[in-house]
């Protein structure tokens, strides 16, 4: 079973996805709101995924936060975020994103795509809203799914 993070701001949406990942059997290790937090259950549970907020209260940054993260081992980094054609996510450490708001069934599906990639498997179908990040394919363009 894979283990997942979370690190989200708003204690309403990290809540429902919580759900949502447990009901799809995920085992959800912890849920943190700043990087501190987010290190301290890393190195305690030591989960496989993560679903990482770009942005959160305080000014912290979701990058910086995988990129700390990734340094302790083999994280597959999920990014939520309400703007995916930011520009800072063509450089950003991780698998994919999501575009918020999402469906349960989308970011289930993108959770298991960041899984297949970090898992050298082939990948599943592109879920609504998402995108696949770093040099993955044709040069190292980001592919997003179109609707």
């Amino acid at each position: 079973m894979s283990k997942v993070l979370i690190v989200e701001d708003e204690l309403m949406i990290a809540d429902f996805l919580e759900e949502i990942l447990t009901e799809a059997g995920y085992e959800v290790c912890g849920i943190a709101s700043t990087m501190a937090e987010a290190i301290e259950i890393s190195e305690r549970r030591n989960p496989n995924l993560g679903v990482i907020d770009m942005r959160l209260s305080g000014g912290e940054s979701g990058m910086a936060i995988a990129a700390a993260l990734r340094r302790r081992g083999n994280l597959g980094v999920l990014y939520a975020t309400g703007n995916p054609d930011h520009a800072f996510l063509s450089q950003a450490e991780g698998e994919g994103c999501i575009t918020k708001p999402y469906l349960a069934r989308d970011i289930v599906s993108a959770l298991q795509v960041v899984h297949e990639r970090m898992s050298n498997l082939p990948l599943s179908a592109l879920p609504k809203g998402f995108r696949l990040l770093g040099a993955l394919v044709h040069g190292g363009e980001c592919k997003q799914h179109s609707p």
